[in-house]
């Protein structure tokens, strides 16, 4: 028995379940369309042979099984894409049983991940809509579960090809490409949308972005990396909506940032978080600040963003560390000179300000620490590298932080920080031999007239005898 079948008479049931919970989206009817080998572009030349691999083992063991998603709408845009995603019939333990090379992961959306060296080949199972019944929620939470909100808190309620294409997010990821026969299977226009350059929601927005607030986030990131626009009923809810991101997890927002700000177009992707009051979500201290200071802030986070954008292009990497000292720098700076006007030190106010300031901020998104430690030590480096007399120069030249550390203050520069060129000074001294260095050293600190003991006597001690 198809899985399918196996499982409609169950929702069927549950669906006659009195009771009631957040909405669920509305139940669309698929719009079908086939698009033949010779009328797409996507050829198996351009899929990876280990995506291919895990279809025809799926098959072979009797189960239905295409590529999904963002991998046929990045073809068919003309990009490579860097993930192959599988959907298939198989529940994930028996697609799990068909690879040894496989782990199961994940409670609230189950996967299987197959794995050929270093690269993963994700498989689902074809998902249906959650039932709106708390009957469901108490009596089946192993299948799907939501909140009063409306946010789904499970989602493992599985069922035809027809159903998972209805409950994808946007009508781009809605496409399906079969080994059998190479066509693509389109169930919501979602080709259209591509060559139109549109991101459309499947479903009523609002329900969609209650059941799962992260698609807030995905529609400004895929409209940002493609280039695309936010079809205008998909855009409308999301200043309304954008507070019920709270309730998502820290750490699935850290993960989110990271989509956003290191996919090649941070600069727009941070226009329209701002535009779609989005990124004070995110980011609520530098929000509350990033305009003051004549517009430093604004000023320093786009030419980062710049920056980022830019190494990722010449496929150089960005450390998350970086990336977040940056977007926390305004609101360190502020909290550091309160605390200075207490009478502490520079480097105890930084460190005392930046341990509060990622202490706040991992409320909204997590930082791990592995990323926290480098993060403070950049930030303290902006202060070590004003210090610049003896061996200190040199330590602070050889610490491991000092290249993200410079880099960060010339972007200081750049926004209109008055640092006295203190970036120029430091390109000359990285460039300059070991007597360059000493007198460049020397022209800074001056050597001061040694000033000449005053001799004094030794007083006779008290129980010495006097000289005869």
């Amino acid at each position: 028995m198809k899985l399918n079948e196996r499982f409609s008479w169950l929702n069927a049931l549950l669906s006659k379940l009195p009771g009631k919970t957040g909405k669920t989206a509305p139940q669309q009817k698929p719009i079908f369309t086939k698009i033949t080998r010779e009328n797409h572009s996507v050829s198996r030349k351009q899929i990876s042979h280990n995506a291919l691999k895990v279809i025809y083992r799926l098959q072979d063991g009797g189960y239905e099984a295409y590529l999904v998603g963002g991998c046929i709408r990045d073809l068919l845009l003309g990009k490579q894409p860097k993930d192959f995603d599988v959907v298939t019939s198989a529940t994930p333990e028996e697609a799990r049983r068909l690879f040894r090379n496989s782990r199961l992961i994940g409670r609230r959306f189950k996967l299987v991940h197959v794995q050929f060296g270093r690269e993963i080949i994700e498989v689902a199972t074809f998902r249906a809509h959650h039932s709106t019944h708390n009957e469901l929620d108490q009596t089946s939470s192993k299948h799907a579960m939501q909140a009063e909100s409306g946010r789904i808190l499970r989602d493992n309620v599985y069922g035809s090809i027809e159903d998972d294409a209805m409950r994808r997010d946007f009508t781009m990821n809605a496409l399906y490409y079969t080994t059998r026969g190479f066509a693509i299977h389109d169930y919501a226009n979602g080709v259209k949308d591509i060559k139109a350059r549109t991101v459309r929601l499947i479903g009523d927005p609002t329900t969609r972005y209650q059941e799962d607030p992260v698609r807030m986030l995905r529609a400004i990131r895929f409209a940002a990396k493609l280039d695309f626009t936010i079809e205008r009923t998909t855009a409308a809810p999301i200043p309304d909506l954008a507070d019920l991101l709270r309730d998502i997890p820290s750490a699935r927002l850290f993960d989110e940032v990271l989509k956003l700000f290191l996919g090649g177009a941070a600069e727009q992707t941070f226009t329209m978080l701002r535009e779609y009051g989005l990124f004070k979500q995110l980011f609520p201290m530098t929000d509350a600040l990033i305009d003051q200071d004549d517009g430093f802030g604004l000023r320093f986070i786009t030419l980062i963003l710049k920056n980022t954008d830019q190494r990722i292009r010449q496929n150089k990497t960005v450390h998350p560390a970086f990336l977040f000292a940056a977007l926390l720098w305004v609101p360190m700076v502020h909290y550091a000179h309160d605390i200075r006007h207490q009478g502490v030190p520079p480097i105890p106010a930084m460190i005392q300000a930046g341990l509060h300031v990622i202490d706040s901020q991992s409320a909204h998104t997590a930082i791990p620490k592995r990323f926290a430690i480098p993060m403070r030590e950049i930030w303290e480096l902006q202060h070590r590298l004003t210090v610049r007399h003896g061996k200190r120069t040199e330590a602070t030249l050889n610490h491991p932080r000092f290249r993200a550390g410079y880099d960060f203050l010339l972007i200081r520069e750049q926004a209109g920080e008055q640092l006295d060129n203190l970036g120029q000074w430091w390109s000359q001294y990285q460039q300059g031999n070991e007597q360059q260095r000493r007198q460049m050293l020397k022209m800074l600190n001056p050597q001061p007239r040694k000033r000449r003991r005053p001799s004094h006597r030794r007083r006779p001690s008290p129980h010495s005898k006097p000289s005869a």
